[in-house]
């Protein structure tokens, strides 16, 4: 080794400690500086906990503030109003009353924002179920006007439900009479964002010629309507109120249009409240866990409501035989005209725990309700046939 390069090193670990010393001091006025910029923003109220069950993010916008729905407590107490429509068919009965019974065994559970419950009855008189069931009677639309697509009712008797009755509750529950409440169900509502669920045949931007007649360009893309229908639906009393005669009127638009029938069919109501709630500027939160519809969901874990639109055919190996009766069904269609009975037999091994379980929840309240096989059928129309299937 030559002098030159002893020296150097030596000279090296001589300046070594004013380095670290300099490099120390850096790290301190960086560290400084972001631990201001945070409280700086935090007195701003820009930096927000994003919370979930799930998840627990920070975020920090500086340009921006959080929308409504986070800061909302998690646990702030918002009752909603339960409602659905009906009509004095023995096939709405039977299924209201399913539907009464588990409202009343989860609403005073943990975790329960759930208020007080009103079937609109759009039947035009009492029926046998004013005194078992909450009900408020509604007129229906005049003669002729529904062309047989009975659901026109339900836009109308919302109308007439929300200017005549008196409603405590803040918020309101669109829900239908073939709901089973699986939980507790929480008020999901954030904010001015009502909470639905998505269906996944509601298609706003395959159908934007259709939707243009009702739905304006200058309203913005067609993806501003929401993939929804009115139920399940959580909202504002007073933001439906507001909503509820569009609906109204879009849907019997929509019928009276021969393009718009043919390709929405029973679906058309339901594009009447999304395109509704469009035109008034109102974006939902979409939430899956809201609502499943057996067979095709087949795990209840999770989930709010069971809905049981759909029939459930199984061979006796549990394999499902959809599009055939199957040796092991359960469809709602076959009790038009009476009552499911009691006691109706589990479906066979393998089938999916979601229809167990409606099978098992319907056992439950048809054992538990009086007078099951004839109390609904005092007063009942006949005219089962022009229900929504």
């Amino acid at each position: 080794m030559n002098r030159s390069t002893f020296a150097g090193r030596t000279n090296m670990r001589k300046a070594l400690p004013f380095l670290l010393v300099f490099l120390s001091i850096g790290v301190f006025v960086l560290t400084y500086n972001f631990v201001t910029m945070i409280g700086h923003y935090q007195q701003g109220g820009l930096i927000k906990w994003l919370s979930s069950e799930n998840t627990n993010q920070l975020v920090i916008d500086p340009l921006v503030e959080m929308p409504e729905y986070v800061k909302k407590p998690k646990n702030e107490r918002l009752p909603f109003h339960v409602a659905l429509t009906a009509t004095d068919a023995l096939y709405s009965k039977w299924q209201c009353r399913i539907m009464y019974y588990w409202y009343k065994r989860v609403k005073d559970l943990p975790d329960s924002n759930m208020g007080s419950f009103t079937r609109i009855l759009h039947s035009g008189s009492p029926d046998s179920l004013m005194d078992e069931i909450p009900t408020f009677v509604v007129d229906p639309l005049p003669e002729g006007v529904d062309r047989g697509y009975i659901v026109l009712n339900r836009p109308w008797a919302f109308v007439q439900w929300l200017e005549k009755s008196t409603i405590e509750e803040e918020y309101i529950l669109m829900a239908e009479p073939d709901h089973i409440f699986l939980k507790p169900l929480p008020n999901l509502v954030y904010g001015e964002y009502p909470a639905a669920f998505p269906f996944f045949y509601i298609k706003p931007s395959e159908n934007e010629k259709i939707l243009r007649k009702f739905f304006p360009e200058e309203m913005g893309p067609v993806t501003n309507i929401d993939p929804i229908g009115n139920s399940p639906v959580i909202i504002k009393r007073d933001l439906l109120k507001k909503i509820a005669p569009t609906w109204m009127n879009i849907s019997l638009r929509m019928k009276n249009d021969p393009e718009t029938d043919t390709t929405f069919g029973w679906v058309l109501e339901m594009y009447g409240y999304a395109v509704a709630s469009a035109l008034h500027g109102v974006q939902h939160i979409l939430r899956k866990d809201l609502m499943l519809q057996p067979p095709w969901d087949m795990e209840t874990r999770d989930k709010f409501i069971l809905h049981y639109t759909y029939g459930c055919d199984y061979n006796l190996k549990g394999e499902m035989t959809y599009g055939k009766v199957g040796e092991w069904r359960f469809d709602k269609r076959t009790y038009i005209h009476r009552p499911p009975p009691q006691n109706l037999s589990l479906p066979p091994r393998g089938v999916p725990e979601s229809v167990v379980t409606l099978i098992k929840m319907i056992n439950e309240a048809t054992s538990s309700l009086p007078n099951w096989e004839t109390a609904a059928e005092v007063n009942s129309s006949k005219k089962n046939s022009s229900q929504k299937l």
